[in-house]
């Protein structure tokens, strides 16, 4: 183990390695060769020492207790602050069994957890009140109290919800009994507790004591059907612990599930952020650190998607290439997924400018672009069997939309119902009109709603312009969400679950929501202009002036002669009832 002290003797990174002296040699190189964060953590060192131990598992725990002592500035730091709730089993005469989000040590309670939610862990005291009417007072029942009757049953014992130990309803040791299996679900080993009752159910059965055969049936139905929920595999016999992660930069996003029994029987979601470049090894060796700090000793079999940079005596680390394991880790990764995306959600409310910032590195990575995608545009066309061709531009800014740079386009040079040529022409106009005014506001992202033939038109358009070496062009295709490059055969499938989709989705369908609403009040206007100013004589004021005042053509033409006169005139009224009247 070494830590790095600054001028204030403050400790500013802790860090392990086999060979220590190579390891520390890395930080002391020319700064070239260095990344920022490196550098400036170099430039604050003012003192090093060193701790040597056993092994590699606990140079990791002691590692991950220094970070939690002296949260140095440069380490990867948990960022997950939150208490979870444990299910504590108490060490009294009569136990009681509650959920608590604080450890009391050395009263001889037993926990078990932590759960990723409270709703889990109710539900798992509710499956057990159910089955094995547990106490839930505080009274400090002892045999002795019960012998000389200081207590009286409460309610829950009248309806049937408490096997009232306080008066003696309920043996010492059959309760005793109940709490073992309690301990014996908690623990993971629930298939136990069912080969039980089936043994007791069929013992009873052959003694003839039925009432006492369909207690126990009734029990078995009520943990066959909760483990019915809980198997996540069809190998019972899988004990395991599976790790997996999700990177966004650098952060990181785990998830951590133990398996007993082929039951998920604990979960963790924790975050990571790394205030230098650790690779994605190191950090999930931190992870599992963590892990083993919080609830003990690891599973002998560790599933995780890559290798970690450490060793654990009697544990072996698995990444897995097919059946139910490799289903554990792929349920793993689902959660840690979830966690990422339930993360930056909660950020975009908290911290709006973190989280846009986020979404544009996220799809910069994914593109493969050289800038940010700081301003975005996407176009669409729109039109019905080639009347009032448009076209729409929208403009998101810092990943959000920019209404007041929307613009839209009548289609000028095309005639008919041709996309791939409406195409080119409005990203030529566009462009053209932007290079000879403002330049500078040339987009880093140009998104094209539409498949193969519209992106290669588009690309056409920026390539007269001699754009291309400037911005990045790409096509979403609205059947599978895919990405459509020129020059490349192959879509791209981005994550349907990242931000980086959702904000190309959210270009493109405001694209379409914009475009389809200015086609709409251009046939609405061509179908009032049809009725009325196909008559000679009538102009954009006289139009306005009769709709205003009778609302609609149908009334204009139902309208007496009398009443259009006094409005446009003897001889233009004329001229309006015979031809809107005229069968």
């Amino acid at each position: 183990m070494y830590r790095y002290y600054d001028a204030e003797g403050k400790v500013i990174y802790v860090g392990k390695a086999k060979d220590l002296h190579k390891r520390v040699a890395q930080y002391f190189v020319p700064p070239e060769r260095l990344n920022i964060k490196t550098r400036i953590l170099v430039s604050k060192i003012a003192d090093a020492q060193f701790s040597v131990v056993d092994s590699e598992a606990d140079a990791l725990l002691l590692e991950n207790n220094l970070i939690k002592q002296y949260k140095p500035k440069y380490n990867i730091l948990l960022k997950d602050s939150k208490t979870y709730p444990w299910i504590c089993v108490t060490g009294e005469e009569f136990p009681r069994v509650f959920m608590t989000r604080r450890i009391e040590k050395g009263k001889g309670n037993r926990y078990f957890g932590p759960y990723s939610s409270a709703l889990h862990a109710r539900s798992m005291i509710e499956f057990f009140d159910e089955i094995y009417q547990l106490r839930t007072c505080s009274l400090k029942i002892t045999s002795d109290a019960i012998l000389h009757g200081k207590f009286r049953p409460c309610l829950k014992f009248h309806i049937g919800k408490c096997a009232a130990p306080c008066i003696g309803k309920i043996s010492k040791a059959e309760y005793a009994t109940n709490i073992d299996e309690i301990v014996h679900i908690l623990s993971g080993r629930g298939g136990e507790v069912i080969r039980h009752y089936k043994a007791m159910m069929a013992d009873a059965a052959e003694r003839l004591a039925f009432e006492e055969a369909q207690i126990y049936k009734d029990k078995l139905r009520n943990l066959e059907k909760h483990y019915a929920k809980s198997i996540i595999t069809q190998a019972a016999d899988v004990d395991a612990d599976v790790f997996s992660m999700v990177f966004d930069g650098g952060e990181a996003f785990g998830n951590f599930l133990r398996i007993k029994g082929g039951a998920i029987v604990q979960s963790l979601n924790i975050g990571l952020k790394s205030q230098l470049e650790d690779d994605q090894a190191v950090m999930l060796s931190t992870f599992i650190g963590e892990i083993e700090d919080k609830f003990g000793t690891l599973s002998k079999e560790v599933i995780v998607p890559f290798m970690p940079d450490v060793e654990i005596p009697g544990v072996e680390f698995k990444i897995p290439q097919r059946g139910d394991k490799l289903a554990l880790l792929e349920l793993s990764a689902k959660n840690a997924k979830e966690f990422h995306f339930n993360s930056l959600k909660q950020k975009q409310h908290t911290d709006p400018e973190a989280f846009h910032m986020s979404v544009m590195q996220e799809l910069q990575k994914a593109l493969g672009m050289k800038e940010l995608p700081r301003h975005m545009e996407c176009f669409d066309n729109s039109n019905i069997q080639g009347t009032n061709p448009v076209a729409s531009c929208v403009v998101f800014r810092n990943a959000e939309p920019s209404k007041k740079d929307y613009r839209k386009f009548k289609i000028k040079t095309v005639i008919g119902a041709n996309d791939f040529a409406s195409m080119k022409e409005v990203v030529n106009r566009r462009y053209s009109r932007m290079l000879a005014e403002t330049p500078e506001d040339i987009p880093q992202l140009i998104v094209i709603d539409g498949g193969k033939g519209q992106l290669e038109c588009a690309y056409e358009a920026l390539s007269e312009l001699d754009l291309l070496d400037r911005v990045t062009v790409v096509g979403l295709a609205k059947r599978l969400e895919e990405v459509i490059r020129v020059g490349d055969s192959y879509p791209l499938f981005i994550d349907r679950n990242s931000q980086a989709l959702k904000v190309l989705q959210r270009i493109r369908d405001e694209a379409h929501r914009f475009g389809i609403t200015f086609h709409r009040d251009l046939r609405s206007k061509a179908a009032i202009q049809s009725a009325l100013r196909e008559i000679k004589g009538v102009g954009d004021k006289t139009e306005q002036r009769m709709l205003m005042h009778y609302g609609s053509v149908a009334k204009i033409a139902a309208a007496p002669l009398e009443e259009l006169s006094a409005l446009v005139g003897a001889q233009l009224a004329v001229k309006i009832h015979d031809y809107l009247n005229d069968d």
